[in-house]
């Protein structure tokens, strides 16, 4: 209890003292480094290591005449991506402005190619790493010729308003459709979790919008990756009351079926420390508090005390959920509440659950998720949870200020 009632504090003092004027903006331009990049040509695949300054939302897609990789990021500087060496197939490469906040990095080549990989890594650098193969010219053009998405704009940090005070106003709930963009997530008969969770993320947004006492963010709004350490990273940026991951993954073995919350496990959130310790990655943990002058024992001590302000509220979430799905006599996991390492779940500040709104590999629950009446009554019952988590919350943290 008094740990409870120092913590705001504490808090405010660190950022006075911690912080500049005001924090960095999201929509801070990411950087190429040309020195730790290259495009190599080996045993007839083109590899491109394209490293930058920060993780960003991202997609690729393969266009026709002449042929060409096109991939497009939320604000890279791409400056000196002409010095990187250029070998066949790879004919030329330039970059530029795609639309307002977004870059394009065009690689033209010299024949049609397919794309064996794609992915982000995230760990010591951040890099974007991709393989071309060869490929035949009518599986290439079958695949050029994939419509662009419809209306495709994916979210802007203008979109991320600035926050109310603390007890003013709606409350700010950040949703996260799990995968997108080149991570589909768990796959059945054409339907994927990455678009499920979207469509799911869409209709708990609108009712939520349209009951008056909610303000969402979303961390993606289109088919477009993004990294779990940005997706935590906008929740931070708009002051997030609470966050809620969306899932729907499929099991290799074994039966389960039914939602279940996810809250993060208390290992895990220790092993979570240290490594973002070891990383240096602490100057965007608390808040936006600036942690990098603070040595690790400060550190550590601080994102403790957030999380001990902060555990006992995301359990009540966590409840409350389940036990609003419950009562709506909507088929629940036999364990309903569970916990787990997941990387979105991580900041120490802000309540964070994650919702396995069903499994694919379960016949009862792909039918379920494809139902919109079915997701309408899920989605009901999330609302009604987080009406009741809000006053509830209100009360128990009013009792506890000086």
């Amino acid at each position: 209890m008094i740990l409870r009632r120092i913590l705001p504090t504490v808090l405010s003092l660190l950022m006075a003292l911690a912080l500049p004027a005001r924090a960095e903006e999201l929509s801070a331009l990411a950087r190429l480094d040309p020195m730790r990049s290259g495009v190599v040509s080996a045993n007839g695949e083109l590899e491109l290591r394209l490293t930058l300054s920060q993780p960003v939302p991202w997609r690729l897609r393969l266009l026709a005449d002449p042929p060409r990789l096109v991939i497009d990021t939320r604000e890279v500087n791409w400056s000196g991506a002409e010095a990187l060496a250029m070998v066949k197939p790879a004919v030329a490469l330039r970059a530029g402005t795609f639309r307002p906040g977004w870059s394009r990095l065009v690689l033209e080549l010299d024949g049609p190619h397919k794309v064996v990989k794609a992915e982000m890594a995230t760990g010591e650098e951040t890099r974007i790493e991709l393989v071309l193969a060869p490929t035949d010219a009518d599986s290439f053009a079958l695949e050029a010729a994939k419509p662009d998405l419809p209306e495709w704009s994916p979210p802007e940090a203008a979109a991320l308003v600035a926050p109310l005070p603390e007890g003013a106003g709606p409350l700010v709930v950040v949703l996260d459709p799990g995968h997108g963009g080149i991570d589909p997530g768990a796959e059945r008969e054409g339907q994927t979790e990455a678009a499920l969770m979207l469509t799911f993320a869409r209709e708990l947004k609108e009712v939520l919008v349209r009951d008056g006492r909610f303000r969402v963010v979303m961390t993606r709004d289109d088919d477009v990756f993004v990294p779990l350490e940005t997706r935590t990273s906008i929740a931070r940026e708009a002051e997030a009351d609470l966050f809620i991951s969306l899932h729907a993954d499929a099991l290799a073995e074994g039966d389960a079926q039914g939602a279940t919350v996810y809250t993060l496990a208390e290992e895990a959130s220790d092993e979570a420390a240290e490594a973002l310790a070891e990383r240096h990655d602490r100057d965007d943990l608390l808040a936006g508090v600036d942690l990098s002058d603070q040595d690790d024992v400060v550190a550590e001590v601080l994102m403790d005390m957030a999380r001990t302000e902060t555990a006992p509220r995301t359990e009540r979430l966590a409840k409350a959920v389940v036990a609003s799905i419950k009562a709506a006599e909507i088929r629940m996991h036999r364990q309903p509440h569970q916990v787990g390492g997941f990387s979105v779940l991580k900041s120490p500040d802000i309540p964070s659950v994650l919702l396995e709104v069903g499994f694919l590999s379960s016949d009862r629950d792909f039918k379920r998720l494809s139902d919109p009446a079915w997701r309408a009554s899920l989605i009901e019952a999330v609302v009604r949870a987080l009406i009741s988590w809000s006053e509830e919350d209100a009360v128990l943290r009013a009792a506890v200020q000086p």
